[in-house]
């Protein structure tokens, strides 16, 4: 840091008040960082122009973005992340001025509800912003410094998807979001008119991704859009949302696919733990919440021992039935207290409830080589063998009601020859939203689409 140095800076006006002949700014940077700015009226043959400078400053909205040209001297600052020093201002420009009166204020969205509710005692009160007027004026919400930390570390766990998997010989690729017909032959699929052909928008890059194996590309992934038609409101649901896809060639078992997603959310769990260090500081300071318990090697559960599990421990759980997200919670208490871990898998689900491209299990065709990788008890991950046998696939297709016109260039990627293979889709907003113990996935998307929002 240069004390005593002239500098230069630009920021957003996030405090301002003025105190006998004095005004005193709290600049705020684009990281969130912030610090003060002063400007002294003073007795001398400068004080009617600093008198000037003070009234232009003290005019100027919250929010406006200026620059100002100062001394950076030595002071104790305590409402600022820089606490060691402070600006003297020399010149100042406004760069661009905010309204004078904002729907939100950075300073209303940025308090904890610990603090909110602590207040409501005072003569004081600090309102309390709910999620709608955030969520309508999402580009002020998103300048406070849990959602830019909230932002940088869903960058970071993009970052590091990628990272492993090109240390571990994957490719990138790049699926069409235009698809004939409904990509995975559900009914929750964004319809659209394709120049008179009926097309939607992808579910998942599931048909592509495979067809990249079939097409001899071993290992590959992509980070990209995916669609989903849901009419479902709940805290754990987007509409659109960013997919981690990766699929991969077998060659014994659907095991060495668990062990990579394993040792891929080991990766990029420790490396946000290592790398991410003040950003998951700064989220906590307004959501709190406890660090992830990671174990060191996969704790994989099957499907029958999980309700077992359930049926133990009071819960009622069905054979062949779905787990509803109650279930999934439950679950997640049970093995985090057995098992002492707050990621794990659980494999052989029923054939019934995953989709069609599913591979069944030999030996019990009730049952399939699939598998759902939850964090805190919720699913951020599913994934499965898939059926690489034209007639089986044709067959499956067939009892579950998925018709064949819309995936012919699927079946027939299979019929010229495709070897064995596996993989996964990963949500990452549901990542980001359950590793930092948020309350909802929205407050880890950038722009959340649902079905009662597509604005802003």
């Amino acid at each position: 840091m240069h004390i005593n140095k002239i500098v230069w800076v630009r920021g957003r006006i996030y405090n301002i008040r003025s105190k006998g002949k004095n005004l005193f700014i709290v600049l705020r940077g684009n990281n969130g960082s912030t610090i003060q700015i002063v400007k002294f009226k003073g007795n001398d043959s400068n004080s009617e122009d600093n008198g000037k400078l003070i009234k232009f400053l003290g005019a100027v909205p919250l929010e406006s973005v200026i620059e100002v040209q100062g001394n950076l001297v030595s002071a104790e600052v305590k409402a600022c992340t820089q606490k060691s020093a402070e600006i003297q201002i020399l010149k100042a420009f406004v760069v661009s001025r905010a309204k004078s009166v904002l729907p939100i204020l950075v300073e209303d969205a940025s308090r904890s509800e610990k603090d909110i509710q602590t207040s409501q005692n005072t003569n004081r009160p600090f309102p309390r912003l709910g999620q709608e007027i955030r969520l309508d004026n999402r580009y002020i919400d998103l300048r406070t410094p849990a959602n830019l930390a909230i932002m940088d570390i869903q960058s970071g766990v993009s970052r590091l998807f990628r990272e492993y998997l090109y240390q571990h010989g994957f490719k990138e690729i790049h699926t069409p979001k235009l698809v004939a017909g409904e990509s995975e032959g559900g009914s929750d699929v964004f319809r659209l008119d394709y120049f008179g052909a009926p097309a939607c928008l992808a579910q998942s890059p599931q048909i592509y991704k495979q067809m990249a194996i079939s097409s001899d590309m071993g290992k590959v992934f992509e980070i990209g859009p995916v669609f989903r038609a849901e009419n479902s409101n709940t805290r754990r649901h987007l509409c659109e949302f960013i997919g981690l896809d990766l699929e991969m060639e077998i060659y014994e078992h659907y095991n060495e696919v668990l062990v990579i997603l394993h040792d891929l959310f080991k990766f990029i769990l420790g490396g946000l733990e290592s790398g991410y260090v003040q950003a998951i500081s700064t989220v906590r300071e307004q959501y709190e919440s406890e660090p992830v318990i990671f174990s060191n090697e996969p704790c994989i559960i099957h499907w029958p021992d999980a309700i077992e599990l359930l049926r133990e421990n009071g819960y009622e759980a069905e054979d062949f039935d779905d787990l509803s997200g109650v279930q999934e919670l439950k679950l997640g208490e049970i093995v985090k207290k057995k098992y002492k871990t707050d990621f794990f898998i659980v494999d052989q689900f029923p054939a019934k409830i995953r989709p069609f491209y599913t591979m069944p299990n030999p030996s019990d065709p009730r049952y399939s080589n699939s598998y759902d990788l939850f964090l805190r008890g919720q699913e951020i991950c599913s994934g499965a063998q898939r059926c690489h046998e034209p007639t089986k696939l044709l067959s499956i297709m067939k009892e579950k009601g998925v018709p064949y016109e819309p995936l012919k260039s699927y079946i027939e990627c299979f019929k010229a020859g495709c070897v064995p293979h596996g993989g996964a889709g990963i949500g990452l907003e549901r990542v980001v939203f359950l590793y930092l113990g948020l309350d909802n996935v929205r407050k880890a998307s950038m722009f959340p689409r649902d079905p009662k929002r597509c604005a802003p």
